[in-house]
């Protein structure tokens, strides 16, 4: 599902945060991105995104060789993927449902099956019922589960976190890599950015570890 073959990143004021990183995922599999402060963790999500471009080697995205991808092919791309952020990164005067609801709109349903998909993506989190409902009044683990709803409202074939559970308790970090465990057992590909070496160790998957922009394990 995602292959990363010796690629480096690069950026003129700082050398190579990225150097000669390859992994396989597997489709279906689930695995934690781990490393100190500065080890290039956001660097390798960005580059999965998208956000950022490799400067050398290949990144393959469900077969599909990325690393070249015209600007206009990205929209496509990132619809491969549901990404969820640690800040949640919610439209704060939009209800529950309107953002749960956006990556459709962006690609063109219509309002009959945005509702449909919503509300089973919000069934999914645990959240449905609470469409009317706008993000600052929410808790965070529900915060959370509406980002993770609308990753997922698309039903994408990748799921890519950055530090989802680094702003709630232990008892909702459980509760929300309860979630991921479900969407990879469906056959979702899983890959969270993660600090916390103790809810690692709890999930006993695969870790990618990186030191210093090089991969030391995974």
């Amino acid at each position: 599902m995602l292959k990363f073959d010796n690629v480096s990143k690069r950026y003129s004021e700082a050398g190579d945060v990225l150097s000669n990183i390859s992994f396989h995922l597997e489709r279906g599999e689930m695995a934690f991105l781990t490393g100190h402060s500065g080890a290039g963790k956001s660097t390798l999500f960005k580059l999965i995104a998208l956000i950022e471009r490799a400067s050398r080697g290949q990144i393959y995205l469900g077969g599909h060789n990325v690393s070249y991808a015209q600007d206009r092919q990205i929209p496509f791309l990132r619809r491969k993927m549901g990404l969820i952020f640690q800040d949640f990164k919610l439209l704060q005067d939009r209800t529950v449902f309107d953002n749960v609801a956006l990556p459709l709109a962006v690609a063109g349903y219509g309002h009959r099956e945005i509702a449909r998909k919503v509300r089973a993506a919000l069934d999914k989190v645990g959240l449905l019922g609470k469409e009317k409902k706008y993000p600052l009044t929410l808790s965070g683990g529900e915060q959370q589960r509406v980002g993770i709803a609308r990753a997922v409202v698309n039903k994408p074939p990748m799921i890519l976190a950055d530090e989802p559970t680094g702003n709630l308790d232990p008892e909702l970090a459980a509760e929300i890599m309860t979630l991921f465990t479900r969407f990879q057992q469906v056959g979702v590909t899983v890959l969270i950015v993660s600090h916390d070496i103790a809810l690692i160790h709890k999930m006993d998957r695969r870790v990618l570890a990186l030191d210093h922009g090089r991969l030391v394990a995974g």
